[in-house]
């Protein structure tokens, strides 16, 4: 199943074919003319796509380094003030927070930001500000499961599902700020209660990433799988038939629809505490949560947008509108460490 993309859209996708290897771009001076440094976690056609529209429209260029959420933290708390970043983008608020609890962020707050992102998607003082969103989704066995026995995250523990469930490790990021969302939603003891009760359900131990949580549910290793929904949208719209079809071999369940919703994350960005060229990163900023770039990662890549006045793309679209968990998601930054305290208390390795 393949996307037919508005002309503009396209026109921006076909461009990152064009955009420099995010390698070329991580020699990260500032002394050669109008630039922004951003240090990214994200690694997708639809960003250097956007990167690159947005030098075509400003003159600023934008130059890349790429690595995980944690290498780049670490390499912002050696750099200090010499850092010659001005934007660290990455996936997970709780990744956010915790940059921002370590002096790595600064606040910016703009009317075009503050009017494009909604509160809970952002931090209250404007340390960081979401770009897209995904859903913590129940990918389940269409062969399998009659999608009426989903209901909830927490009647995941019912002894119906028992060795059925297949789940990431505890370190995974994802899971850490989903149990902090059911902290939140509850309390800590209600939190570990859940995290057992999804342990004793396992089909198998935690591991692998969430395409191969999919993966293993189409292959009967297990029956019902916790996933963005991102990775089902990936596989539905890739090059390969056979990662076509092992995302057609899956349905999509929004959890908690007739309470507080499903659980959301973003990813997001902030501008670095000691940006070198920070009006220029603000305005990337602005650039990344404008309707046009916020229709790109909804029809290109498969996010759901933080903008309300923007639709969800194709693909998002046909598994309809669902209910999303108004938490705010600093919540996830502050709760993290009773989440992994929650996890190891469990016993969910």
């Amino acid at each position: 199943m393949r996307l037919s993309l508005p002309a503009g859209l396209a026109r921006l996708v076909l461009l990152a074919a064009l955009v420099l290897p995010l390698g070329a771009l991580a020699a990260c001076g500032t002394g050669d003319g109008d630039v922004v440094n951003v240090y990214s976690h994200r690694h997708y056609d639809t960003d250097e796509a956007l990167f690159r529209q947005f030098t075509e429209e400003t003159g600023i260029r934008v130059r890349v380094v790429s690595a995980s959420a944690d290498e780049l933290i670490a390499r912002l708390e050696r750099e200090g003030d010499a850092s010659p970043a001005d934007l660290l983008i990455t996936v997970d608020a709780g990744r956010l927070h915790r940059a921002m609890e370590r002096g790595l962020l600064q606040p910016v707050r703009t009317d075009a930001l503050a009017s494009a992102v909604p509160d809970h998607l952002r931090d209250p003082d404007g340390y960081w500000w979401g770009l897209t969103r995904r859903a913590r989704i129940i990918a389940y066995s269409l062969e399998r499961v009659d999608p009426d026995e989903l209901s909830t995250y927490e009647d995941l523990t019912d002894e119906r599902w028992n060795d059925r469930i297949l789940a990431r490790t505890s370190e995974n990021i994802y899971n850490v700020s989903h149990m902090a969302s059911l902290i939140a939603a509850g309390s800590l003891e209600s939190g570990e209660a859940w995290a057992r009760g999804i342990v004793e359900n396992m089909a198998r131990s935690p591991r692998g990433n969430d395409t191969d949580q999919i993966r293993d549910v189409a292959a009967g290793v297990g029956d019902v799988a916790l996933v963005n929904s991102y990775y089902v949208g990936r596989l539905l719209n890739a090059e390969d038939q056979a990662s076509r079809e092992l995302g057609r071999q899956v349905g999509v369940f929004f959890p908690n629809q007739d309470d507080r919703g499903t659980h959301i994350n973003v990813s997001g960005a902030g501008v670095t505490a000691h940006a070198p060229n920070r009006d220029h990163a603000v305005r990337l900023l602005e650039f990344l949560t404008s309707p046009e770039a916020q229709e790109a990662f909804a029809q290109a890549n498969y996010e759901y947008p933080v903008r309300e006045d923007v639709e969800p793309g194709e693909t998002l679209a046909g598994w309809g509108d669902f209910v999303a968990d108004p938490l705010p998601l600093s919540r996830l930054g502050e709760l993290n460490n009773d989440a992994v305290q929650a996890f190891d208390r469990a016993g969910w390795r």
